[in-house]
């Protein structure tokens, strides 16, 4: 037993008196990890459900990934409080290889997504997700979040979106004037932006914001009004739970052989990995029980995948918003999240009847929620402020999701990101010493040479004065690629050469000296 699963099963006091992870068999554990299991189960239903109908699936899938999420992944060592399930940071990306590649290939891509992670976890990389940018996650959410908002707005209208990004932003101006033209529309929106409004207003409301969550209890009210009403508005669509699970056969296989479909497994196994891994940097600040160990994290969401993606069902990452209700209610041990799953399996075989009653504009409303709260607008400001190129690497990678797609939307904020620490990183200067007008100037090189500093350094060089010879020192640098060294032991050459002909040295002595330096910084480049 690891130290993290033993101390799972000890009391871990807080200096600070905060609340202790109790052992598992203490009574008032199991309560607390009851009462939370209950809560995590109500906000956990209109969300699996919400995120399955956004991509495009029935919505017993994300029933379905719910309860993998907590009866597989939620038994599996990594992080004790952490609640995995459908997320809406994965949605515009399955929902596009639905339409891409047909719902039967989306076993196949979240099997495959689940055995590279376990394959990752087993590799011990967990630890290096930690690694990428935070500004590229970031813009990654914010990208995800106005790409979910702009598809939910058709939505909450009864609509369909259309296909890409940018026709939907260019598409809402029809919209608008569609829906204000159509009663049944308008009465859709209506339904859906009173969603939004009891999402925002309900969590003020304390006491009854701990009896209910927030999306259950706007879900409830919009499916209760819809119903006494009789609203002509559509409806979630019920296929049954058994008949919703298909797993892949041996044909949606050999779509492997498709450049595309192998780069959408690469997008579903490292974004669902590192909003899995960074969501539990998140939770872990949040409780003072065992921290999460990344490489079985990762390994048990591999595992979660794999048998989502044997099941037909939607991929899982762990999620923020369940995992914070569920350390918000007490949780103590894993038992409140497997707990949960049951109580998901439960609410599927036993009242599949109560999806059909709830209105797509509800669903709608939750989500467009929720892709709001993935854009980081409270960290703008300060990063603006004291991270400019931060947030120029956040803003391009959530503009280029919405203009092209996530994966290439997150290749480019990753290359930026790498491109900017490079620049911020080879800062060089020049330090110039005159020693007297028979002798050399003696000009030092310090910090980082590299390509992308050459034009400022050549700059300072050729500032110099153009009738005396220098001699260039290089020891003092702490990195110079190969570029640099060339472009520097050659105008270094040049220079001497030019102030020999100008009769500011000795006959030849410029050429001489230029030509013994010049061969002394070759041999350093090598």
């Amino acid at each position: 037993m690891t130290h993290s699963e033993n101390s799972e099963n000890s009391s871990v006091k807080n200096p600070g008196g905060a609340r202790a992870v109790r052992p598992p068999r203490d009574r008032r554990s199991l309560r607390a990890d009851f009462t939370a299991s209950l809560v995590v189960f109500l906000v956990a239903v209109p969300l699996c459900v919400g995120i399955a109908v956004a991509s495009g699936v029935p919505a017993e899938l994300g029933l379905v990934t719910g309860i993998v999420g907590g009866l597989v992944t939620g038994f599996l060592p990594g992080s004790s409080l952490q609640v995995s399930g459908p997320a809406a940071g994965l949605t515009v990306l399955v929902y596009e290889a639905v339409q891409t590649y047909g719902i039967g290939a989306l076993g196949v891509l979240v099997l495959l997504a689940g055995l590279l992670q376990l394959l990752m976890g087993v590799l011990r990389l967990g630890r290096w997700f930690r690694a990428i940018s935070v500004s590229v996650v970031q813009g990654m959410l914010a990208g995800i979040g106005l790409v979910l908002i702009a598809g939910q707005l058709y939505a909450l209208a009864d609509a369909e979106a259309p296909a890409g990004g940018p026709e939907k932003i260019l598409g809402l101006g029809g919209l608008v004037l569609d829906t204000a033209r159509d009663s049944t529309a308008a009465t859709a929106l209506a339904i859906g932006a009173g969603t939004v409004a009891v999402l925002l207003l309900w969590p003020k409301w304390r006491s009854a914001a701990q009896v209910l969550p927030a999306p259950l209890a706007a879900v409830l009210l919009a499916t209760a009004v819809t119903a006494v009403l009789d609203l002509p508005v559509a409806r979630v669509e019920v296929h049954g739970l058994l008949d919703s699970v298909q797993p892949p056969g041996l044909d949606e296989f050999g779509g492997l052989a498709s450049l595309g479909m192998l780069g959408t497994v690469l997008a579903f196994t490292l974004i669902a990995s590192a909003e899995s891994l960074f969501s539990a940097a998140a939770v872990d600040r949040l409780h003072d029980g065992p921290r999460t160990d990344y490489n079985k994290e990762l390994m048990a969401q591999g595992a979660g995948n794999t048998v989502c993606g044997a099941l037909g069902a939607l991929p899982m990452t762990a999620v923020i918003v369940r995992s914070s209700a569920n350390v918000h209610a007490g949780a103590r041990t894993k038992v409140s999240r497997v707990l949960h799953g049951l109580w998901l399996l439960l609410f599927a075989a036993a009242l599949p009847g109560a999806l059909g009653m709830i209105p797509l504009s509800a669903l709608a409303g939750v989500l467009v929620h929720a892709g709001w709260k993935l854009i980081p607008l409270r960290d703008l400001r300060p990063m603006w402020r004291e991270h400019r190129a931060e947030a120029v690497v956040l803003a391009v990678t959530a503009l280029a999701i919405v203009l092209t797609n996530m994966f290439e939307g997150v290749l480019l904020g990753l290359l930026m990101a790498v491109v900017k620490t490079a620049w911020e990183t080879s800062h060089v200067h020049v330090e110039t010493e005159d020693p007297g007008e028979e002798r050399p100037l003696r000009v030092t090189v310090l910090g980082n040479a590299t390509f992308l500093r050459l034009p400022k350094l050549q700059d300072q060089l050729e500032a110099l004065p153009a009738d005396r010879r220098v001699e260039l020192c290089l020891e003092k640098l702490r990195h110079m690629d190969h570029a640099c060294g060339l472009a520097l032991s050659t105008w270094e050459e040049q220079h001497n050469k030019a102030a020999a002909r100008r009769g500011a040295a000795g006959p030849g002595a410029g050429d001489q000296h230029g030509k013994q330096h010049g061969e002394g910084t070759s041999s350093m480049i090598r």
